[in-house]
């Protein structure tokens, strides 16, 4: 499939301003299938850029929720992370929101969130006094 390179390097760039990040899927759409990308990233637009009823803040909490659900890649977890932390939110209240993934989609969901929040934000905790086996990150 033939692009106009310009227009898609045009679009990506509109992309990271709106958006905050780009994913290399997008990237990769971009050269080899244009109107794809095209059509995706509009469902995209309207759910979650434009201006709607809820603000972008709570879309975003929304969002890295739904991705922390879903056992998305870190990466794409921590992207939407960043762009919270830009837009004002807490480190707490994003971990508040990851959180709320326990009751529903159990621990390991919850963990692949909390990790990617973790390396985020660089969180440290509190280490034991006493010998125990290292658990790590839970991650695999």
């Amino acid at each position: 499939m033939t692009t106009d390179t310009a227009s898609a390097q045009e679009y990506i760039n509109d992309m990271a301003r709106k958006r905050g990040y780009v994913l290399d899927y997008h990237k990769v759409m971009a050269k080899h299938d244009f109107p794809v990308l095209q059509a995706a990233n509009h469902i995209v637009s309207a759910a979650y850029l434009d201006d709607r009823t809820l603000d972008r803040r709570t879309k975003e909490l929304i969002f890295i929720v739904s991705l922390t659900v879903m056992r998305a890649s870190k990466g794409h977890i921590q992207s939407h992370i960043r762009v919270a932390l830009d837009l004002g939110l807490t480190p707490t209240e994003i971990l508040e929101a990851i959180e709320i993934s326990l009751p529903e989609a159990g621990i390991v969901a919850f963990q692949a969130g909390f990790e990617a929040w973790r390396e985020v934000v660089d969180a440290d905790g509190i280490e034991p006094t006493v010998k125990v086996h290292e658990g790590g990150s839970g991650a695999s």
